[in-house]
């Protein structure tokens, strides 16, 4: 179990997410494992490289090639946050997808795999967050994400699962509810245990029962 000063970083990383916008709890630990996984593949090639080094030997599996050095962890992590967020974006993240060729088992499971964070400026703040994260003891990875999943756990008991603001907005569309005084439609949903009532441009305003 994650305690202390770990266990407050992931707090704060799950927050941020949170408030930048990602607030399904399975969307939070998707987009913090894709980065953490991007890191750890830079933690990899440079213990290859270093290994190299030391025995004065070529690279053995290099998981970046050349053209491929601005992709890694430690290179991408203090640029510009618009220039991290559009390589990340746009290069880092369709190479994890495909590391090992688009035909392996591993890219199968990731041909669905989204990259959500929606700004420059969260993905600069979690980057900076999870690089301060210390990674060296092998158990903390189990405890990081046991923590991660507990965390889901709570959050679907609380009721934490909001439906995404453009779903909302399709239903609203739907049904169009009309706004007239006393005469104004109420919708239920049932499944939520919630009713939504139209106010100003038809964006639902949500009250519990």
């Amino acid at each position: 179990m994650l305690t202390g000063k770990l266990k407050n970083q992931v707090d704060e990383i799950w927050e941020a997410f949170w408030t930048g916008g990602i607030t399904n709890p399975i969307s939070v630990i998707e987009q913090f494992t894709y980065l953490l996984f991007i890191r750890r593949l830079d933690e990899i090639h440079t213990a290859r490289v270093k290994n190299a080094l030391v025995m004065e030997t070529e690279i053995e599996k290099p998981i970046f090639g050349t053209e491929q050095d601005s992709y890694r962890w430690s290179k991408f992590k203090n640029q510009d946050p618009q220039v991290m967020f559009e390589l990340v974006r746009d290069k880092v993240f369709p190479f994890i997808k495909t590391i090992n060729g688009e035909d392996t088992t591993f890219a199968k499971h990731m041909r669905d795999a989204i990259f959500m964070v929606p700004t420059a400026g969260l993905l600069d703040r979690v980057v900076t967050m999870i690089d301060k994260i210390d990674m060296d003891d092998r158990d903390t990875k189990g405890d990081l994400y046991e923590y991660m999943l507990s965390k889901l756990q709570s959050s679907g008991t609380n009721g934490q699962f909001r439906t995404p603001r453009h779903i909302i907005q399709m239903m609203v569309k739907m049904t169009a509810p009309k706004l007239d005084g006393d005469k104004s439609d109420v919708i239920c949903d049932p499944a939520s245990g919630k009713r939504y009532i139209p106010t100003f441009n038809n964006t639902p305003y949500m009250i519990q029962w």
